[in-house]
């Protein structure tokens, strides 16, 4: 199989496409990318990330399709049906399993994993449909390509795998063929793409130089600025152009959007709350509609006028004169069917992501590193308050830089990503990540809580062993390995229960101390009880990937288990060590 085929889903919080090539050359330079909007005369590298089931939960229609079906239908008709829009920020901070649900528009609720794998079951059809016509009429099937599916690098690993089961169940790879799918990280995907780019390949807010050298020792901020989240990584070019991550990923959940909720929030405070609880209730394809329009209004920094919509201003007048909402609120006024906002109060809506951005920009900034550059990527570095607010807070500490087209860098960088997992060669490690296991109980060490006997002995439970220490730098590729042996002779299966913590690891000896989560757990068979408790079970994890995975090996039956650890699991118990280190 070439390995030149890829396909790169950007799914993104407000919009979603996807890149891909065909050939070496278009893998490595120039990924090819479908434009959508037809439909609605616009041309845009991506389509808004909504997707339309019918009552019955049936899929109807994802992206403008999906946008101008809803915004046509009303009153009762769209309270029957299931529109999600930004849906993928239900992910975001949650501790996940596959019932979790989320709400659409309607106020019902439906299993996000299902709406998940929909959207990208569609996203998939597409792209195989697209490339066929565009590839002399050759057909292809899903397992013709190796598939990346993007992520913030802030989500928890539950939320990547919930990604990736998605991905399944939408039939993009299929069993055995798991390492047919990649997930990448989207700031380093940005970073990947800037890398390619020609030194002229930015525009800049003040005028200033605004080549990117890319030598070797060269360190800089990328910001991937998408509607959901802001996701920031810290590079450094090493010799050979691969990158080295510098500081472990950082951000927070104020994106785009934060700016559309606050644009919500004034027009209540214009409507008043119960006039703007009935329209949400009554017109909520109208709302979503009005939303689209607002968001699109990001890019510019100036005065805004929207049009009211009809029905909006059918219950208005119904209370009151139009111009009446108007009189007591700062910053707006109504001028013949439009609702004029000024630039001061526009430019207010931004101010907590923007503090939120610069926050977390000083936080970096003031570590022992010799930045020379921050790149903004992503649909909202299409912005311009956001671009000039990033150059006049940092524009005297390094160049503030960003691509021509920053909402295509994330789906273009993915594709090489998807070709070469080693142009990010290693990346700082976010949090301690340890095992749970027995050892012999020692009156003098450990807490008498924690002891219990079996036939073999007494025993201490719950050891947090450290595998790697947080900021710890890791190799992609790199293995650890650690060897631990059963506690009962004839035991049959081994669990290994794995834990991570932020805390001080100084003092830290038990899996239950204040600060440690657990995050899942693997099972491996054992069946050869023929040396007791003399068997050796190597536990081999890879760290450095996108993805955290384990390969548990039972070395006397030669028997290997690899898994990528389970961190979706209904139930995060407790569960008793039977495993110890000798």
């Amino acid at each position: 199989m070439d390995n030149s085929y890829i396909i790169a889903i950007d799914f993104g919080t407000a919009y979603s496409g996807y890149a891909f090539s065909l050939t070496k050359r278009e893998a490595e330079t120039e990924p090819r990318l479908k434009y959508w909007g037809q439909q609605v005369s616009l041309r845009t590298p991506k389509t808004p990330t909504c997707i339309l089931f019918d009552e019955h939960e049936k899929f109807l229609s994802f992206g403008y399709e999906a946008q101008s079906a809803y915004f046509r239908t009303r009153g009762d008709e769209a309270r029957k049906k299931f529109f999600f829009e930004c849906f993928k920020m239900s992910l975001y901070g949650k501790k996940l399993n596959s019932d979790v649900k989320i709400e659409a528009a309607n106020g019902r609720s439906m299993k996000a994993l299902k709406v998940f794998t929909e959207a990208l079951r569609y996203l998939k059809d597409d792209a195989l449909k697209f490339i066929s016509e565009n590839a002399g009429g050759k057909q292809f099937i899903a397992s013709d390509f190796t598939w990346v599916v993007t992520v913030p690098a802030i989500w928890d690993p539950s939320a990547k795998q919930f990604m990736r089961e998605a991905a399944t169940q939408a039939g993009i790879v299929t069993g055995g063929k798991e390492d047919r799918l990649a997930i990448a990280l989207e700031a380093e995907a940005a970073s990947v793409w800037c890398m390619k780019l020609p030194a002229d390949g930015f525009k800049t807010e003040n005028n200033s130089d605004v080549t990117f050298k890319q030598a070797s020792g060269t360190q800089y901020i990328v910001v991937d600025c998408g509607g959901g989240t802001i996701d920031i990584t810290v590079h450094e070019v090493l010799e050979g152009g691969a990158l080295k991550e510098l500081h472990k990923a950082s951000g927070n959940d104020l994106g785009g959007q934060t700016v559309d909720n606050k644009f919500k929030e004034f027009l209540r405070e214009i409507f008043s709350d119960s006039l703007w609880d009935a329209y949400e209730k009554e017109q909520p394809g109208e709302l979503q509609k009005l939303m689209y329009d607002i968001s699109v209004l990001k890019e510019n920094d100036d005065d805004v006028e929207i049009s009211c919509p009809y029905n909006l201003g059918e219950m208005a007048n119904k209370k009151q004169k139009m111009e009446k909402f108007f009189e007591s609120v700062r910053g707006v006024s109504w001028n013949q069917g439009s609702i004029k906002i000024l630039k001061e109060k526009v430019r207010s809506f931004y101010a907590d992501s923007l503090n939120g951005i610069t926050k977390s920009l000083k936080e970096i900034l003031k570590k022992d590193f010799t930045i020379k550059y921050i790149l903004l990527v992503g649909g909202y570095a299409q912005s311009l308050i956001l671009r000039q607010h990033i150059t006049n807070q940092f524009g005297g500490q390094c160049k503030v830089l960003c691509p021509s087209h920053p909402q295509e860098a994330i789906m273009k960088g993915a594709v090489m990503f998807g070709r070469n997992p080693a142009l990010v060669a290693s990346r700082i490690s976010a949090f301690t990540y340890g095992v749970s296991l027995s050892l012999r109980f020692d009156a003098s060490k450990h807490r008498a809580d924690k002891k219990y006997t079996n036939k073999e002995g007494e025993w201490c439970d719950g050891i947090f062993c450290v595998l790697v220490k947080e900021n710890e730098e890791v190799g992609w590729d790199k293995t650890s390995e650690y060897s631990c042996t059963p506690i009962e002779r004839d035991q049959t299966a081994i669990t290994f229960a794995f834990y991570r913590t932020e805390r001080n690891i100084q003092g830290l000896m038990y899996v239950d101390e204040w600060g440690v989560e657990k995050i899942g757990s693997i099972i491996l068979e054992s069946p050869d009880t023929a040396r007791g408790m003399n068997r050796e079970i190597k536990l081999q994890i890879k760290f450095g990937a996108t993805e955290m995975t384990a390969t548990a090996i039972d070395v006397d039956s030669g028997s290997t288990v690899k898994t990528e650890l389970d961190f979706m699991a209904k139930s995060m118990r407790s569960i008793r060590n039977n495993v110890w280190q000798k």
